[in-house]
């Protein structure tokens, strides 16, 4: 897998069209008969569902912030080689290529992971309000940085054939090559709501059809052979592949439910792989439908999703909900990440929920966003205080609660700002058997944390729990 041919998929900014031309051509790759691995830059649950229904594997994230720089290219690999090896990977960017971390001079951006990657760039650009000014845009982004390679570009909202033989003119000026043009198809978009495009696991078969689509799109308009030929271009990637059983310990064999279904979309793949290594046998459970947790279930793990969509769904399945408090007071692991943790409160937009937590959850018209630095405050199944991750929120909904909490995580003040105008905020709330909080945090970055959790799962099924500093 050293040889992986590999290529970015990025933009000058959002909205320029990246996730059509990632998921298009992985789709119009794998029908060509190519095995393809899809990955997003950046924290994104949504788009890794739709490159998972174009390629049939798993859809992957590449995070510095999330998962440290040393393991970005390991992990890629990872990827590339499960289940089968690939024969191509597709990179799809996120927001502008050089567009980062605020305050960290791109830190997590594409450009960053093109370069740990050392991978190929394919610019795509909307050229629907200009024409030859393309040209000069994309000379820019060809100079502007050295350590990267843009070895190609995709038109994308052509207007017409006259208006795609202006914009080819002025960029063959540049000497980057145009790999293909598409043209303005609204019929191809993809519905969107308060968080970005509505998941794939929703959409069902409608997903399908739409990926489909673009793979039939992406093959007209774009010259897929030049593509295989730049993504070949790559160098050899450093040696070393990310394995999870090299990360946490072998436990003996206990059952852990996982939220799924239509509410519960939002869950990394490498989350399971941990688990699964540890000896966990991991089992779905969607609170929409199921109505019990699995019989000899020792642990449960609420993801991210769209709870708020879904509330007056998930209140009316309430022997489920009646399921996962006896359970959490009983003293079961149970770990919530953002929809996992609205599941836990006692109301959701006035919808009754588990009643887990002393708390009241609301949607609101304020958009939480952005990548944070936690330390945790106080002992829980995954951490001691003092305990420092990196993780991310994104979220519309506010939770209240109740007194006497002890707070998940302290988020150290963002240093790009002037000092005393952000100050540290506490969040979540944790005991010895329960984390829950709205940071979203790559358990690839900090597979402690799985580890904690599997060892704390085997300790309440009373399995014997081998002797690992890092999991006690």
């Amino acid at each position: 897998m050293t040889r992986l041919p590999r290529v970015v998929i990025a933009a000058p900014a959002s909205g320029q069209g990246k996730t059509t031309v990632a998921t298009g051509l992985m789709a119009a790759l794998r029908e060509r008969g190519l095995a393809v691995s899809g990955h997003k830059v950046g924290p994104d649950y949504i788009d890794p569902g739709y490159h998972a229904v174009a390629t049939g594997r798993p859809g992957r994230n590449l995070d510095p912030h999330l998962q440290g720089e040393e393991r970005i290219v390991p992990l890629l690999r990872h990827g590339a080689a499960v289940p089968v090896p690939a024969d191509v990977a597709v990179l799809e960017g996120v927001m502008g290529l050089h567009d980062g971390a605020i305050g960290r001079e791109g830190f997590a951006s594409t450009a960053h992971v093109a370069r740990l990657t050392r991978s190929p760039v394919l610019l795509v650009v909307d050229v629907s309000g200009a024409s030859r000014s393309i040209g000069a845009l994309v000379h820019g982004f060809a100079s502007y940085d050295p350590e990267l390679t843009i070895a190609g570009v995709i038109l994308n909202k052509v207007g017409s054939p006259t208006h795609e033989a202006e914009v080819r003119q002025a960029v063959a000026r540049t000497g980057v090559p145009v790999l293909g043009a598409l043209r303005r198809d609204a019929s191809l978009d993809t519905p969107s709501r308060h968080l970005g495009l509505v998941p794939a696991t929703e959409r069902g078969a409608a997903a399908r059809r739409t990926v489909d689509a673009l793979a039939g799109q992406l093959a007209r308009a774009v010259d897929l052979d030049a593509v295989l030929a730049v993504a070949r271009q790559a160098p050899e990637l450093p040696a070393g592949c990310w394995r999870p059983d090299e990360e946490v310990p072998r436990l003996a064999p206990v059952t852990v439910a996982v939220a799924g279904g239509s509410a519960f979309t939002f869950r990394y793949a490498e989350t399971d792989e941990l688990l699964a290594a540890a000896g966990v046998r991991v089992v779905p459970v969607d609170p929409l439908r199921d109505e019990a947790l699995p019989p000899d279930c020792a642990g449960l793990y609420l993801g991210g999703g769209f709870p708020e969509v879904y509330a007056a769904e998930l209140s009316a399945n309430a022997r489920l909900r009646g399921a996962v408090a006896r359970a959490a007071r009983a003293g079961m692991p149970v770990v919530a990440e953002c929809a996992g943790l609205l599941y836990l409160c006692r109301d959701l937009d006035e919808h009754p929920m588990t009643g887990v937590l002393d708390a009241s959850a609301r949607m609101t018209g304020r958009l939480t966003l952005g990548y944070r630095e936690a330390v945790a405050t106080g002992t829980s199944l995954l951490t001691d205080p003092g305990t420092a991750v990196t993780g991310h929120e994104f979220h519309r909904t506010q939770v209240e609660y109740g007194a006497g909490r002890v707070p998940a995580w302290r988020f150290r003040p963002r240093p790009s700002r002037p000092h005393g105008l952000d100050a540290a905020v506490e969040e979540g709330v944790v005991d010895r058997n329960l984390h829950a909080s709205y940071l979203h945090v790559h358990w690839a970055g900090h597979p402690t944390l799985a580890a904690r959790f599997g060892t704390a799962a085997a300790r309440y099924a009373g399995a014997p729990v081998p002797v690992w500093p890092a999991a006690r």
